[in-house]
Order: C-alpha cells, then sequence, then structure tokens
C-alpha cells in the first residue's frame, strides 16, 4: 500500500533510539524527507542519515529552545512541515512511593513528557496548517491506566492525551489532524535496557531481568500475546496515522499494548 509519504517533511522527536529511530527509519524508507530531534542523535540515526534523505538535530528537547531549533530546520531545510511526531519522553520507577517524589520530579516528568509536545505543536503549527498536515503523539496506556509505581508518568501521560484530543478540535476544523497512540510495554531500552524500568525493578527486588519483566507483566494483568511489542510496530502506526490513507481520523488513541488492557 502506497502511504502518500514521497517528500513529505516529517519532524521526529526522540529521534536517536527506540520508536523514535524506528519512526524515523519508516519514514525514511517510504521516502519522506525526516528532521529527527535527540539531545545525543546517535550511530543509528546518523547511519540513517548517510543513506536517507534525514537530518539529525541534537538539542535539549526538555527546552523551548531546543523543540524551536527542531522545527526551524525542517523548515530551513524542507521548507516546511508536513508531519510532526511528538515521541520524546522519559519514566522513572518510583520505588520508594509517592512521598519520594518530589516536586522536582513532578516538574521534570511533567516538563519533558507534556511540555515538550505543547512545544513542538505551538512551534509547527503554522507550517502544518499551511500543509494541511498531522500530529502524531506517542502516549502510553498509562494515560487511562494509573499506575502508582509511575505516578508522575502516568499524570504526565493523562495529560499528554487530553492535551492533544483538545487540539485535535481546535484544528480539525482547520485540516490538521492531531492523533495519538497508547502503547503498553515495548522492547526498548526504557523498558528491557540497563537502567531501564525492568532493571531497576529487578535489582530492588533482587531478581533476574527476565523474572523482574515477568513479573512486573503479570502483575499489569499479563499480556494477551505472550510478548512485548516491538519498537517497528509502533512507527508502523504512526505512518498510518500520518498518511492521508487515514484523512478522516482525528481525535483518536489507538492502543496498541499486546492485549494488556483487559476492559472496554
Amino acid at each position: 500500500m502506497d502511504l502518500h509519504l514521497k517528500d513529505k517533511t516529517v519532524v521526529v522527536t526522540g529521534a536517536s533510539r527506540g520508536i523514535g529511530l524506528a519512526t524515523v527509519r519508516a519514514f525514511a524508507e517510504e521516502g519522506a524527507r525526516v528532521v529527527g530531534g535527540a539531545r545525543t542523535p546517535g550511530a543509528g540515526l546518523q547511519e540513517l542519515a548517510a543513506a536517507y534523505d534525514v537530518v539529525p538535530v541534537a538539542g535539549d528537547l526538555a527546552t523551548p529552545e531546543g523543540v524551536e531549533r527542531l522545527v526551524a530546520t525542517a523548515v530551513e531545510r524542507f521548507g516546511g512541515v508536513d508531519v510532526l511526531v511528538n515521541n520524546v519522553g522519559a519514566v522513572q520507577p518510583r520505588l520508594g512511593g509517592f512521598l519520594s517524589v518530589t516536586d522536582e520530579d513532578w516538574l521534570a516528568t511533567m516538563n519533558l513528557n507534556l511540555m515538550s509536545a505543547v512545544r513542538a505543536c505551538r512551534a509547527a503549527l503554522p507550517e502544518l496548517l499551511t500543509a494541511r498536515g498531522s500530529i502524531v503523539t506517542v502516549s502510553s496506556v498509562n494515560a487511562f491506566l494509573p499506575d502508582p509505581g509511575v505516578i508522575d508518568y502516568t499524570a504526565s501521560k493523562a495529560a499528554l492525551t487530553n492535551f492533544s484530543k483538545a487540539l485535535s478540535k481546535e484544528v480539525g476544523p482547520l485540516g490538521v489532524r492531531v492523533n495519538t497512540i497508547a502503547p503498553g510495554p515495548v522492547s526498548t531500552d526504557i523498558w528491557t535496557g540497563e537502567n531501564g524500568m525492568a532493571d531497576q525493578v529487578a535489582q530492588a527486588m533482587g531478581k533476574d531481568l527476565d523474572t523482574a519483566i515477568e513479573e512486573l507483566l503479570a502483575g499489569l494483568g499479563g499480556l494477551a500475546t505472550g510478548r512485548l511489542t516491538t519498537s517497528e510496530e509502533v512507527a508502523d502506526l504512526v505512518l498510518m496515522l500520518a498518511s492521508d490513507r487515514t484523512g478522516n481520523i482525528t481525535g483518536a488513541d489507538f492502543t496498541i499494548d499486546g492485549g494488556l488492557i483487559k476492559t472496554l
């Protein structure tokens, strides 16, 4: 299926690894021009830049300046923005419980997980209105699956999904679609890597990584498919929502969690 993404200009935040890097690769393979932002672009993004029309941009996406520079680079290099993918984010397990989460922790989490997307939308929206483009934001099942173990993260993702839905109502009549994706656990460094979610829990529990992952997933209700989602599977969904093949979908949230959520 032709997704009609060839020569589209795409901005991706959090592009150096995991879902972000897979998304950059998927868009590039479809013939899109991609500007990928990360604090440190890394070897994977640099390799894509050598093979495709991909422009890595180093910058702190937790700051207004970092986000604005990323969007400005897309406009300068390619003349505009057709698609914005808000992917940057982070999660920290709160093993000490709610009382261990400081004001600084709350503000840092909200700044990176929510405000980076707010700022990116603000910076890109004039170009997206001209292009009648699309915004796809990677949120989380924790937007509607509250988890005290990541209490600040789950609140930030709920705010992110709510923000995206509200924005879709304003800009939909102007030709810009806004949708969100809610991944469950994904086989990325944030979940399974060194010092990732599972690793930190494993160390706290005094167990090996595989056992910790099994117990974490069991505690969440288990996965119907029996496996974690891959970055590439999330990226494929991003591309579909960015494409005009889904041109009448806006304000929607799509769960990709291996059957983690058991309720309607």
